[in-house]
């Protein structure tokens, strides 16, 4: 596991946060040679649907929707 000091990750900050997020790894933030924190990447909790709220229920789909137009059912 990666460590940087304060200084170091004060002004790296953006990019170290998108190698946490693209590299799915963690550092370690150390002040004066002690840990005080830990940069881990963010992982969903929700599973992706890929299809979900694709599809809109109209109405009754079994049913012609002009029955009365029809010439044959006369």
């Amino acid at each position: 596991m990666e460590t940087l000091s304060v200084s170091e990750f004060k002004a790296r900050c953006l990019s170290v946060l998108q190698d946490v997020s693209k590299q799915k790894k963690r550092i370690i933030i150390t002040k004066r040679g002690k840990p005080i924190a830990e940069v881990i990447p963010h992982e969903s909790g929700e599973k992706e649907i890929p299809l979900e709220n694709t599809v809109v229920f109209i109405g009754d789909i079994i049913s012609p929707i002009a029955e009365e137009d029809w010439e044959v059912l006369k």
